[in-house]
């Protein structure tokens, strides 16, 4: 005879509850730090906004971010819209004082789990998976596939993300992923530029 599965084996066990939690962020004292010292986080840059737009075109994504994360909130020193040439577009709950389309909760979207894994992340279709299938930029603002690399800085902080997202589902692919990383890479390389030109300006 087989013996019943006691009901308290199974009935605590949620294999969703866990999943949809946002990473811990452990280095995000220090990426504020960084950031500070870089000069970003506080204000839209016109060279990010740029990089948004290629990076937009490059994978001919509606919407593309340059986004950099602090332990409380999501920073889009650049982003591309469809209607970035016109008002600006929300993408988000943000505070009353923040820029509007340009701060966005950190439990909102897909980047704060590339930072953590310090990986890019491939969703064609977001609802395939269960894990992101709940976040809350779904229900609200009905993104349903998604992009995005880490940048990682000559400190090996990784410092935020480049990222696109659509409203419908994309197949990008093994193409895809190494567009993302390479354009990740290249904006690294921007940073760092722009960083010894600070340096240079004040020893100058």
């Amino acid at each position: 005879m087989t013996r019943p599965v006691p009901r308290a084996s199974y009935a605590s066990y949620d294999p969703t509850r866990h999943l949809l939690l946002t990473p811990e962020d452990h280095e995000a004292p220090a990426r504020v730090a960084r950031l500070r010292e870089l000069g970003i986080g506080d204000a839209p840059l016109p060279a990010f906004d740029a990089f948004a737009r290629k990076l937009a075109r490059t994978t001919r994504a509606p919407y593309a971010m340059v986004n950099f994360i602090d332990e409380h909130r999501q920073y889009f020193a650049g982003l591309y819209t469809p209607g970035s040439d016109q008002a600006p577009v929300e993408l988000g709950p943000a505070p009353p004082s923040a820029q509007p389309g340009r701060v966005m909760a950190r439990d909102h979207g897909y980047c704060p789990h590339v930072i953590v894994r310090r990986k890019a992340l491939v969703l064609e279709d977001v609802c395939d998976y269960p894990r992101f299938a709940g976040n809350p930029v779904v229900d609200e603002i009905g993104i349903r596939s998604y992009l995005g690399a880490p940048l990682i800085d000559r400190t090996g902080m990784a410092l935020g993300t480049v990222c696109v997202v659509d409203l419908e589902r994309r197949p990008w692919g093994r193409e895809g992923l190494e567009t993302i990383k390479s354009m990740a890479a290249e904006l690294v390389e921007q940073i760092h530029r722009m960083e010894r030109r600070q340096a240079e300006a004040e020893e100058g």
